[in-house]
């Protein structure tokens, strides 16, 4: 790659996606590839296809970023990231080995409607009382629903895993921590063969400042998991899960 021929002004509108698309991912556990293919396709014009690609690459690097993050100020509950692990992963295999035979576009509409629900259900419970914490008990099955739906349905692991988990009662910043943590292993399972056939000269260019933006962000959306009070992540969460399903159903819907 010739790094020299890099346009740093052309470049700033990618790095502001993928800047703002982990910082709300960082803090709230969910939302970077929702947010990060609205920005790029309604406002960048950049085709569909090529917005899935350049987030699959750059989630590789994002993830590990915003794990390491969320270790360092002790956002991760080790009990519960071995418990999500390998489920996830699995989950994950198994979509990605059933995508050429099921049409996930027939699913992703109630999907998001049932995601839309929890999201209003969490934002009642973060404006209304301050919940107490428990220990999540439904999680292994959660985390191979939650891999399958990431591969097969090109997104829903933070989604669905975190919210809920929440929705259990689980503290939220350790379920922020814990569910970007894992997403990392998922991410690299999921996109090893994607990555080996891409290869690296794609994070030249417009990649390349997504990439800059989504690493830079990850340490602060990590600081803020660990800052913000039970109930502000609970009305957070609640808001960004309903508003982004909504837009997804409705996206659904009208295409």
């Amino acid at each position: 790659m010739d790094f020299a021929s890099f346009n740093l002004q052309e470049l700033l509108p990618y790095i502001a996606v993928g800047f703002a698309a982990q910082l709300v991912d960082g803090a709230l556990g969910m939302a970077f590839g929702v947010i990060s293919n609205s920005l790029m396709v309604g406002v960048l014009g950049v085709a569909p296809a090529l917005a899935s690609q350049r987030v699959h690459v750059v989630e590789c690097f994002t993830t590990a970023t915003s794990g390491i993050s969320h270790l360092l100020h002790g956002n991760i509950d080790k009990k519960l990231f071995f418990r999500l692990l390998l489920p996830g992963i699995a989950g994950g295999v198994l979509g990605a080995y059933v995508l050429t035979s099921v049409d996930a576009s027939i699913v992703r509409p109630a999907v998001l409607a049932y995601l839309c629900g929890i999201g209003i259900y969490l934002l009642w419970r973060g404006l209304t009382f301050p919940p107490p914490t428990r220990s999540p008990k439904f999680v292994a099955p959660l985390g191979l629903v939650g891999g399958f739906l990431d591969a097969a349905g090109g997104g829903g692991w933070g989604p669905v895993v975190t919210s809920n988990l929440l929705v259990q009662g689980a503290e939220p910043r350790k379920v922020v921590g814990t569910v970007s943590a894992v997403e990392f292993f998922l991410t690299i399972t999921i996109s090893a063969a994607f990555v080996y056939h891409l290869g690296f000269a794609d994070l030249a260019g417009a990649t390349l400042g997504f990439l800059i933006g989504g690493v830079a962000a990850a340490p602060l959306g990590a600081y803020a998991a660990k800052h913000f009070s039970t109930k502000v992540m609970l009305v957070f969460v609640g808001v960004v899960l309903t508003l982004t399903s909504a837009f997804g159903v409705y996206s659904a819907l009208a295409g």
